[in-house]
């Protein structure tokens, strides 16, 4: 209704809610988390700086990123109930692995990161970030979007061996290519 489109035209289109979540998520994806992930992040950065700018675009930090996570949190819920979806849980979860690895591989090579397994510690990050931004996107009032930034950053620097100096760089939001320019998101719908 909000997209001025008819019932049946979607039911046409689409054979069943899930297609239709599987449809808005890759279109989300596509046009939100490409342009996050092929963005260079701030010119001149450090790979840690990077880094820290890359987490802030993770977490539900502005309401088009919590719309974001809405739609992740649609496509968890509906993964578990429904196998055809979890091959687009997984193909979206391989982008963001590669695109922090490729950024810890970089890091590493250029002598800033410690050496290190870039896949583990981005299935660490994409983990904490997970569990994190959930608490975020509800309100936990334990888990403030700062603290958050803090925990993963802190996280990652012990991984990288950067002792504090990403957790520092926490403390003030990443500048962000991606933020700068508004992202088209779609939100699920209510089923």
């Amino acid at each position: 209704m909000d997209a001025g489109v008819s019932s049946s035209l979607v039911h046409y289109h689409f054979d069943s809610r899930e297609a239709l979540l599987a449809e808005a998520l890759d279109y989300s994806y596509a046009h939100a988390g490409d342009a996050r992930i092929d963005s260079p992040g701030p010119e001149g950065a450090s790979h840690a700086q990077r880094l820290q700018s890359m987490i802030e675009q993770c977490l539900p930090s502005t309401p088009s990123l919590q719309d974001d996570w809405v739609l992740w949190v649609e496509l968890w819920l509906r993964a578990v109930r429904h196998p055809e979806l979890r091959p687009i849980a997984e193909e979206l979860y391989a982008r963001l692995n590669a695109w922090f690895a490729a950024e810890i591989e970089a890091g590493v090579r250029d002598g800033e990161f410690e050496r290190c397994d870039p896949q583990a510690v981005a299935d660490r990050t994409l983990a904490l970030l997970d569990g994190f931004g959930i608490r975020t996107l509800i309100g936990d009032s334990t888990m403030p979007l700062e603290r958050a930034r803090h925990a993963v950053a802190g996280a990652l620097a012990g991984d990288l061996g950067l002792g504090e100096q990403l957790v520092a760089q926490a403390s003030e939001p990443a500048p962000s290519a991606a933020r700068a320019a508004p992202r088209p998101v779609l939100t699920a719908p209510s089923m």
